[in-house]
């Protein structure tokens, strides 16, 4: 089976589906389509085949690509055209959720297969409306039912569409939350050198205004700063204590002549 006689047809299927085809699924329609009985197309010729597409749109002449997204493979406008396209489609593919629906959304792809009681036992309120929203959203599906648990209850996971909405091809690829929470608590506080300078220049000066005394005023008068001990005294106040002692000591010996 030559390569170049099929890739115009997987560029086709692809291009018509509105949904993400699967090389399985690309393959059978192949060999339906062009009626091989004896030369069929395999998987790995078709997967040849994509690999090439993939690197022919994804030169800059084209403003689409081909990309793998929610389990199989569809043309999608590059991300440097989604302005250009959204003046167009508008609010067309944008899914609001509440809050509620968010964070059960949240568990549901963290914990699936997860039943609503199990859901309901981690947000601490009820989820029937969240769930339901997101069933008609078509962001989640009932993937069965508990077995083991009593009653039986139906067990909910993510569905195609939410893979697609995302970008993904499996749970597997959702973000691990150890690494979302690390992301947050490694923010530090990048410091410029000139800041850091500044900072220190600013504590340097406060501790020396702290431990500055102030000499002045009338005799006898001590100016220091607050909470700080007197290490000396004013020299006016010094030299009247040295003249009263010395007054002192000359009566003293007045005293004794007499």
């Amino acid at each position: 089976m030559e390569i170049s006689q099929i890739i115009p047809h997987i560029e086709a299927l692809i291009f018509a589906s509105d949904k993400a085809l699967p090389v399985v699924e690309i393959t059978e329609l192949i060999n339906t389509a062009l009626g091989f009985i004896e030369d069929r197309a395999d998987i790995e010729q078709v997967g040849t085949a994509i690999d090439g597409i993939k690197e022919k749109y994804d030169s800059e002449f084209y403003a689409f690509e081909l990309k793998q997204s929610g389990g199989g493979w569809q043309f999608l406008t590059k991300p440097a055209y989604h302005k250009t396209v959204a003046l167009i489609n508008g609010d067309k593919f944008i899914k609001k959720l509440s809050t509620a629906a968010l964070e059960t959304l949240a568990i549901i792809a963290y914990k699936q297969p997860i039943t609503k009681s199990e859901i309901e036992s981690i947000r601490g309120v009820n989820c029937d409306y969240a769930v339901q929203k997101l069933l008609e959203k078509d962001l989640v599906i009932i993937s069965g039912r508990n077995e083991d648990a009593v009653g039986k209850p139906l067990i909910y996971a993510t569905s195609k569409s939410f893979m697609d909405y995302f970008g993904i091809n499996s749970a597997d690829e959702l973000p691990k939350i150890s690494e979302v929470f690390m992301e947050e608590l490694v923010k530090a506080t990048q410091v410029s050198r000139d800041n850091m300078d500044e900072e220190t220049e600013n504590i340097t000066e406060q501790h020396l205004q702290e431990e500055h005394v102030v000499e002045g005023g009338e005799m006898g008068e001590l100016h220091i700063a607050v909470g700080e001990v007197p290490t000396h005294i004013h020299a006016d106040m010094h030299t009247t204590n040295q003249e009263i002692k010395q007054d002192k000591q000359k009566e003293t010996d007045d005293g004794e002549m007499s």
